[in-house]
């Protein structure tokens, strides 16, 4: 719907554009009593150039008479077309619309563990063989990730936003109606595979918004809701089971109705922001008022077919695994994930076997790491003045981009040391004889690391590789979810069989690592960059 009233304000600023060249160049002729058959034609040539807004093509044959291509683009700065002159509370919106199908997604990847005993009961089989349906969920994030971008961009942002959530709400509804185990886990793969469309287009739908400043709190923005949905799922699921629908198939359904909620947002309220998309809009448009078929937009001058776009989607993002930056913020991505996914079984393990608080609060205690997450908001202030500080110093070097370095801040303002400090903690205090807030108030520092984290890997990965971000995030995507899912499996007998203190504290040892990281690409990213053949050295 919202797309609808987009494309008909895309044809009110056409039809203002023609009648403003009417007014500057067809009045003054009339008016001067000139209007020759040739002073008609140069009417007709006058009215028609200021709606090619930008470069022409080909201008090298006019000599020959081949007709000459206009490239649409956007009529300067201000264009009311463009998504990132919208309105603050529109983009705000959009965001949130994002952030909620975001939201839906990651819920549905946790809901399953908080009532796992329950469907393992149901189905005959045991805990780690029910995991399997949070598991292969993740790995369908990993495959449909690798396919969502070339779609989206062939058609647009919310065409796949629209279709995948409908798919994806479908299939988490068909999964709680499984009948058996393979029935459950084959639903499972599906929802996760369709449902992975906001972890790749949702960075474009950002940067199709917001500018470099603007990103730097917008991206949190959406970071805290998409990061914490696999946190709060299970506190929203904590006594489905044990309460008085006594059934683990509402987890599955409270989520379908999530998707739905998302499906009808994007329907009635999200508008297009792929730029692309809506200059192929406007060049028709021009096309259908003029009648003069040279406007063209860059989408219709790409003969990149779909099948091309699919062979870039599936090959670039795995030969950009040997860039080091990739490789690396991919990696840590990948352990954070690690120990957020195993948490689902594990703090059954942390906190109902040793304090016995039960099922419902041991979902319930998930709410601290949501806490957590909460925290980096306040480090949106110091970080804007810092990049609005280097904006300033670029600018003053002739430049007119920022170094990607400057959204390595969040890791650096102590996100990356938070990780394994609270593994260490939340480790060596899990004990009945300590009260059960130090390991909670870990958990906190956990999350306020891992949002950190989380920021800085994706901002500073989209700004290092522009142009080819889509396929850098792909491959960082496709890297974590499938071995968080392999993970996720064989949480519970590495918790069973280590026991909650060495499990922690191995994966701290093992994010403690990768404490540097951020600090390392501070000083030394520009050179790295520099001998990359994908990633943009700004000059």
């Amino acid at each position: 719907m919202q797309s609808y009233f987009q494309y008909r304000r895309v044809q009110h600023v056409v039809d203002q554009h023609i009648q403003s060249a009417k007014e500057k160049f067809v009045k003054p002729a009339l008016e001067s009593g000139e209007h020759s058959d040739e002073q008609q034609s140069n009417e007709k040539s006058l009215l028609q150039a200021p709606l090619s807004c930008a470069e022409i093509l080909d201008s090298g044959e006019v000599e020959s008479g081949t007709p000459l291509t206009f490239v649409v683009t956007w009529d300067g700065s201000d264009d009311p077309c463009n998504p990132k002159n919208f309105s603050v509370a529109k983009k705000v919106c959009t965001t949130l619309i994002v952030s909620l199908i975001a939201f839906a997604v990651g819920a549905s990847a946790a809901t399953d563990a908080a009532v796992l005993p329950q469907a393992a009961e149901y189905f005959h089989v045991s805990e780690v063989t029910e995991s399997l349906a949070t598991g292969v969920y993740l790995m369908g994030y990993a495959f449909g990730a690798v396919l969502a971008a070339p779609f989206s961009e062939a058609l647009g942002r919310n065409v796949i936003y629209g279709s995948t959530v409908l798919l994806f709400g479908l299939f988490v509804m068909a999964a709680g109606l499984s009948p058996n185990i393979g029935a459950q886990i084959v639903l499972r793969f599906l929802a996760g595979f369709f449902g992975s469309t906001p972890l790749v287009c949702a960075g474009g739908t950002i940067a199709d918004l917001w500018n470099q400043m603007e990103k730097t709190w917008a991206f949190p923005l959406y970071s805290i809701t998409c990061f914490g949905a696999p946190l709060v799922s299970p506190v929203m699921a904590s006594y489905v089971s044990i309460g008085k629908l006594h059934s683990w198939r509402w987890a599955e359904w409270i989520n379908a109705m999530l998707a739905f909620l998302a499906l009808f947002c994007v329907i009635m309220f999200m508008p297009e922001t792929y730029g692309p998309l809506i200059l192929k809009w406007k060049a028709q448009e021009i096309r259908k008022v003029t009648g003069d078929e040279r406007y063209k937009s860059e989408l219709e001058l790409s003969h990149r077919t779909m099948g091309m776009r699919m062979k870039v989607a599936l090959t670039r993002p795995f030969e950009m695994a040997t860039e080091p930056i990739i490789v690396l913020m991919a990696l840590y991505l990948t352990v954070l994930y690690i120990v957020l996914f195993t948490f689902l079984n594990g703090f059954t393990f942390i906190f109902d076997d040793v304090y016995h608080i039960g099922q419902g609060l041991t979902n319930v205690s998930f709410i601290t790491i949501q806490i957590g997450m909460l925290f980096p908001s306040f480090l949106i202030y110091p970080v804007y003045k810092i990049t609005q500080r280097d904006i300033a110093r670029v600018q003053a070097e002739g430049r007119q981009d920022l170094d990607p370095e400057v959204r390595l801040w969040y890791g650096m303002f102590g996100g990356s040391i938070a990780v394994p400090v609270s593994l260490f903690w939340m480790a060596w205090t899990d004990y009945a004889s300590v009260s059960i807030w130090s390991p909670l108030i870990a958990g906190a520092l956990f999350g306020y690391g891992v949002l950190c984290i989380f920021i800085t890997v994706y901002m500073y990965v989209i700004d290092s590789y522009e142009v080819y971000a889509a396929s850098a995030l792909t491959l960082v995507t496709f890297m974590r979810y499938l071995v968080a899912g392999g993970m996720t499996i064989v949480g519970i007998p590495f918790y069973r069989n280590m026991g909650t203190h060495w499990t922690l504290t191995i994966l701290a040892c093992i994010s403690g690592l990768l404490v540097p990281l951020p600090f390392v690409f501070y000083f030394w990213g520009r050179k790295i960059r520099s001998y990359s053949k994908h990633a943009a050295v700004k000059k």
